[in-house]
């Protein structure tokens, strides 16, 4: 057989000159296919001396392995060459302003009662959980509020549907977060320092009343607890909730089935321009009712009245939402408008924290 290397320089200029991947293909059929020249020199061997076809076979397949490892790299350099092509063509100027998209925000409700259990967690107080739905026993008996109380009626409280015959306890959307009271004494016992955040619903809708809002409960219980305790306990958290130096509490007698002395709590504040400014003015704004542990309340939750006392308080979290934010409607709350919510609402990074500030 000939000298092979005009054979391969000829292989070797066709593949160079080769401009597209369909050029390499039909390169590579000529010489490498079944009836391709290399393919068919290969078919040859089989007429020669067994000294020629070890000679002349060892050329042939170097040759074949050769073409084969150009054909594949004059393919990837193609391959490579139309990808920059098509980059330069398709190029995208990312210093283009993009268009934001929508961002998440937390809800003021969400928001405030964060705020609050930051401030009773930094004095001492845990956070309790109870059902939504709960006996009349918890909601009503343990409370020590009365068969005949108006709370008690179908036009100021959701009952439950029971079938005709159905023995068991009613029970009721409670009406308060105070059944979270008994049940984490029950669960606890004495002495306890608790706070429950946490939905309630009533029969009532208005511009400062719907059907479902959210309150927390502040329950205390020690051997020595006092009013005075108490006041300072509101004093403090109010200082911090609205973030003022001083703050004038004003403690009126009230009348709340589960306290005793029983106390509606206002604070001084005035209303220059329409805004509110707490600890200073002239006027009184309510904001929370307060009082000592009534001993049947202790009682029922199986801790001895004559041992342990302490007190008890409840705030609504969505009215001190509309005091701090300024927020006009109780009921915008509950609309799931996302203008007001964008307007209203707080970033997802705005974690509160005493050291950086509750609503920073």
């Amino acid at each position: 057989m000939d000298d092979l290397t005009p054979l391969r320089q000829l292989w070797l200029d066709r593949i160079n000159s080769a401009t597209d991947p369909a050029a390499i293909e039909e390169v590579r059929l000529a010489a490498l296919g079944k009836k391709g020249e290399i393919s068919l020199k290969m078919r040859e061997l089989g007429k020669m001396t067994p000294e020629e076809r070890q000679t002349i076979g060892r050329s042939l397949n170097e040759l074949r392995d050769e073409i084969d490892a150009a054909l594949r790299a004059r393919k990837l350099s193609l391959e490579d060459a139309a990808l920059e092509a098509r980059l330069a063509e398709e190029w995208l100027d990312v210093t283009l302003p993009g268009r934001p998209r929508p961002r998440g925000t937390i809800h003021p409700i969400s928001q405030v009662t964060e705020e609050i259990t930051e401030i009773f967690a930094d004095m001492g107080f845990a956070v309790a959980e109870g059902p939504q739905v709960e006996s009349d026993w918890y909601n009503f008996d343990a409370l020590n509020i009365a068969p005949e109380h108006p709370a008690r009626q179908e036009h100021d409280t959701f009952f439950m549907h029971r079938e005709p015959g159905d023995d068991r306890p009613p029970h009721v959307l409670r009406t308060h977060t105070s059944p979270v009271q008994i049940r984490a004494m029950q669960d606890q016992g004495a002495p306890i320092r608790v706070i429950a955040p946490g939905r309630v619903y009533r029969m009532d809708m208005d511009q400062t009343h719907t059907p479902m809002f959210h309150q927390i409960e502040g329950l205390a219980i020690g051997r020595d607890i006092s009013m005075a305790q108490l006041k300072w306990t509101l004093e403090e958290f109010c200082r911090a909730f609205f973030e003022v130096d001083e703050v004038e509490l004003r403690f009126r007698a009230s009348h709340f089935p589960f306290t005793e002395p029983s106390a509606e709590v206002d604070i001084r504040c005035s209303w220059e321009g329409g805004q509110l400014k707490v600890g200073q003015g002239d006027s009184w704004l309510e904001i929370l009712g307060s009082g000592m542990v009534h001993p049947h309340v202790l009682r029922s939750a199986g801790i001895n009245p004559d041992e342990w006392q302490g007190f008890a308080f409840g705030i609504g979290i969505d009215r001190l939402a509309m005091l701090k934010y300024g927020i006009p409607d109780l009921r915008a709350f509950f609309e799931s408008d996302l203008r007001w919510l964008r307007n209203y609402g707080f970033a997802a990074g705005d974690t509160p924290s005493l050291s950086g500030g509750l609503s920073a």
